[in-house]
């Protein structure tokens, strides 16, 4: 599972944050935790972008949610992609929010510094496609720990889509 924090929308937007949990979606235990913040200026310098009404949605948020990317420590982008290409193989089926948001920007931001991305593009899974054959777990799951945590985010998708999961695999 992979989330993303971001400064925007856009397929270029600058990342703040980045999480992946690897987990098993028919029983949706979990493995391998990674998560990182990331720097802004550093996204800027590779041409990332910052929406400013994004911005704009980002302070209005909890001050628990502000403070995920702006009082711990973060590192150049370059560095992040890194970390998440050693985190990742090209054997798992990576899961986002759409691929044209987390999967979609993130290959972006791999594309910009001039890196392969590390998953197979043929494995990307959309969790907005899974949750519309029953939108109704989504919407009564419980969400624990943090929004707008990109690790925190990943495992609460990860347990919404398991059960979704099970549910259209059930007898």
């Amino acid at each position: 599972m992979l989330d993303l924090e971001t400064m925007g929308n856009a397929s270029f937007a600058a990342i703040i944050s980045i999480g992946l949990v690897e987990f098993d979606i028919e029983t949706g235990i979990t493995g391998r935790e990674f998560y990182v913040n990331v720097d802004l200026q550093s996204c800027i310098d590779l041409g990332l972008i910052i929406d400013a009404s994004t911005l704009k949605w980002w302070m209005k948020q909890n001050d628990h949610a502000r403070k995920e990317f702006t009082d711990r420590v973060s590192i150049p982008i370059q560095n992040a992609l890194s970390d998440v290409a050693e985190f990742c193989n090209k054997n798992y089926q990576i899961w986002g929010n759409s691929a044209r948001f987390d999967c979609g920007i993130l290959q972006n931001a791999f594309n910009k510094a001039g890196m392969d991305i590390p998953w197979d593009y043929k494995k990307e899974r959309c969790i907005r496609t899974l949750v519309s054959f029953a939108p109704n777990i989504k919407a009564n799951f419980k969400q624990s720990g943090n929004a707008h945590n990109a690790l925190d985010d990943c495992k609460y998708q990860i347990g919404y889509c398991s059960e979704i999961w099970r549910y259209l695999n059930s007898d």
